[in-house]
């Protein structure tokens, strides 16, 4: 058996499952010490099976924490920053177009040495080992512990960050090091940035990853802890701690993920209604679609592995903003209304109608609509019919404008309605050909991270000139497989789930900058997930 664990801002969700089978499901309020509200989930759904702590094989968790963190711009570090592009990269400074209130948070301590490769793996000037280690002690006497270094086309060739790291460690022994070839792809400002974020987060990650350990520990499971990343595959707990900027999506990809397990739809669009937003995103063989663009966490634009994610203001803690005087309107115009974008969010018990507060929410919408069932609908103000259909369709013209953004075809999508809002999701949607609402959707978030699978990714620039391309993609594809499978992954699952080439003109010769990515299932979990997506399609093709 293992457990899954989505850690929100308002909620901490967890399943037990055995095998494709969901045990015990709850949602617990999110704690400010992370680890009570996690022990109490954990707790309750061992407590609801009646399963003993010892039956329990592995614990997989998902988190918004660092997400919240950048965006809160709280608990983050003072980070010292080694670029090594000199003298070629000092036209933009590190953090240039950042928001003023994050880089103050980052600090000042900025260092432009020389250093640096070509695309085709030529320096752009040597080391210079003295000022480096000249500026990591400024750093140490500064009292800065985090730092990150960026070399440009570091991902070509990373010897000159490793050379680095070897320097930073000898001089400051106590230092937390960020490499950017470890987390970024070739673009050097967007990585660079995503390098920095990441070192910010080092002393929150420790933090938090030690209290999902220590959790654990009081409710006596003695099973590996795992942590979810970005792309729907998982790390291990000292890896997450390490490179926590790769978990920051895993929130609106465990739910993707768990939709997909859930139904056993591979390819579709996943609308996930929270209590403030409603994130859309497409599986894309089960996996959520990587966005293709530079990503935007906390006003800084990054470039590692991230879900395209579009979110909308509606949940079911949306504020709907209209004068009370127009509650039993007969008609009411398109300008005397608005929805959100702002939201109660865990304060709906308290402050929707639905509950005796005074704010008019979309959950009251929907339930005075008969779309859901809950609270206490004797509270609600009384609405006039028109009133509510029109509040009604400007949500679902909402949802329908989101899903036509995120095709990428003409024709009508599979939806799958997830999340503890999914009952703004009605049966019918323009624009899709079916909506699927799967049993435990409210926990599809808890769902996806259990059954996540390890995975890995190569991304190298190849000549094929030099390696034939046949034998270049055989050897990335057995690196990958290699890196599972040291990850615990099971070999007989290895699966290529994505395999890109693009070609470099601007190089000589015969050039692609190639990515592979393999996933595999765990140990403990093989082959559960392609079990019950064969039982599904088994069942619809009959």
């Amino acid at each position: 058996m293992r457990i899954g664990v989505d850690v929100g801002g308002t909620n901490t969700d967890a399943v037990l499952m055995d095998g494709g089978t969901v045990v015990a499901w709850t949602k617990q309020p999110t704690t400010a010490d992370v680890g009570s509200g996690v022990a109490a989930a954990i707790g309750e759904v061992l407590s609801q099976a009646d399963v003993p702590a010892g039956a329990v094989a592995s614990v997989m968790v998902g988190t918004t924490h660092f997400t919240n963190a950048l965006v809160e711009r709280n608990k983050l570090d003072t980070v010292g920053i080694l670029r090594l592009a000199s003298p070629s990269g000092e036209a933009l400074p590190p953090m240039t177009g950042w928001p003023a209130d994050l880089a103050d948070r980052i600090g000042s301590h900025v260092y432009l040495l020389p250093g640096g490769y070509e695309v085709d793996g030529r320096e752009i000037a040597p080391l210079d080992e003295t000022r480096v280690r000249a500026a990591v002690r400024e750093l140490r006497a500064a009292g800065v512990n985090a730092i990150a270094i960026t070399s440009v086309f570091a991902p070509v060739n990373s010897g000159m960050e490793a050379r680095a790291a070897e320097l930073v460690h000898e001089e400051h022994p106590e230092a937390a090091i960020t490499l950017s070839h470890a987390i970024g792809r070739i673009g050097f400002i967007e990585r660079e940035n995503a390098a920095i974020l990441n070192a910010a987060l080092g002393s929150l990650a420790a933090r938090v990853v030690s209290a999902f350990e220590r959790a654990l520990v009081e409710i006596g499971v003695q099973a590996p802890l795992y942590i979810s990343q970005n792309d729907g595959t998982l790390i291990s707990a000292h890896q997450a701690a390490a490179y926590p900027v790769l978990t920051i999506g895993s929130g609106p990809t465990n739910s993707m993920r768990g939709a997909a397990f859930l139904t056993g739809v591979r390819d579709a669009i996943v609308l996930d209604v929270g209590g403030t937003t409603t994130d859309v995103g497409v599986l894309a063989n089960g996996f959520p679609r990587e966005s293709s663009v530079s990503v935007d966490i906390g006003g800084a634009r990054t470039n590692f592995r991230m879900p395209d994610i579009l979110a909308i203001g509606l949940g079911g803690g949306t504020r709907i903003h209209l004068d009370p005087a127009h509650y039993e309107a007969e008609t009411l115009a398109d300008d005397s209304f608005r929805v959100g974008p702002d939201s109660v969010g865990f304060r709906i018990v308290e402050q929707a109608r639905l509950f005796g507060g005074g704010t008019l929410t979309a959950s009251d919408i929907a339930v005075a609509a008969g779309r859901a069932q809950f609270g206490d609908p004797s509270k609600l103000p009384a609405l006039s019919q028109p009133v509510i259909d029109a509040v009604w369709a400007r949500g679902q013209a909402m949802i329908e404008e989101a899903i036509d953004r995120m095709k990428t075809s003409r024709g009508d999508a599979v939806l799958l309605a997830v999340g503890g809002g999914n009952f703004l999701i009605p049966d019918t949607v323009r624009g899709a050909a079916q909506v699927i609402r799967p049993p435990h959707a409210a926990v599809a978030n808890a769902v996806g991270a259990a059954i996540a699978q390890v995975g890995a990714q190569i991304e190298q620039v190849v000549s094929y000139d030099r390696e034939p391309r046949e034998a270049a993609l055989d050897r990335l594809r057995g690196q990958a497989s290699e890196q599972v499978i040291a990850a615990g992954g099971v070999p007989d699952s290895v699966e290529i789930v994505e395999l890109e080439e693009v070609f470099l003109s601007y190089l000589p010769g015969r050039s692609a900058q190639v990515r592979v990515r393999i996933v595999a299932d765990l140990a403990e979990n093989a082959h559960v997930f392609d079990e019950k997506l064969t039982e599904s399609y088994a069942t619809q093709s009959h």
